[in-house]
């Protein structure tokens, strides 16, 4: 599997325009500006394969990445709960990732990242719960983890596993991740692997 080769593919607006394929996809997925982009662009080694920016909330269709030679796919989904975002907007994003979740027969495996820098977002977690009770594969991503000193990350993180442990048991596999450093890349690409090629 060459990840180092990935390339740019479509954009969807809906699912009716997700690329025509039998090849595996992963999505990757998480509140505006948790850092999805950069760790796109970190686990390929293209700096600018998902455009990143300072402004929350850039993703606003699926965004498909081919894996060569017929590997499978990256998929880059909207953000989800920023609050300046119309409700209309919002209303739009939340039918477009429940679709593709939903119904994309392709998909084998969601990423859902969240910052390990703030306190456990009820969105987070219901989003997670959601894909539980779907029976979606999925593993969380920590993010921006060299941010923080060990005991500060420690206790963030800690808080969200026991927030989220309230409702789900066993609690699925965590994976502490650093766009700046690369923290997490080697456990992230086994997991992409392992739900590609099986």
């Amino acid at each position: 599997m060459n990840i180092t080769q990935t390339t740019f593919l479509t954009s969807s607006a809906d699912l009716a325009e997700c690329p025509e394929t039998n090849l595996n996809e992963v999505a990757f997925i998480g509140r505006s500006n948790v850092g999805k982009s950069s760790l796109l662009n970190m686990l390929t080694n293209r700096k600018e394969l998902a455009k990143t920016s300072s402004r929350p909330g850039k993703t606003e269709l699926i965004n498909f990445f081919h894996i060569p030679p017929k590997t499978g796919h990256l998929v880059d989904l909207p953000g989800y709960g920023y609050a300046r975002k119309s409700k209309e907007r919002r209303d739009m994003f939340a039918s477009l990732i429940t679709e593709y979740i939903t119904d994309r027969e392709q998909l084998n495996h969601v990423f859902v990242l969240v910052d390990s820098m703030i306190p456990p977002q009820q969105i987070d977690l219901d989003f997670i719960l959601w894909l539980a009770d779907l029976g979606k594969p999925h593993t969380i991503l920590f993010t921006k983890t060299d941010r923080l000193k060990k005991t500060a990350l420690q206790k963030n993180t800690d808080l969200f596993k026991s927030t989220l442990g309230e409702h789900y048991n066993p609690l699925p596999e965590s994976i502490f991740t650093s766009s700046k450093v690369s923290t997490g890349k080697s456990a992230i690409l086994a997991v992409v692997r392992e739900a590609l090629l099986g």
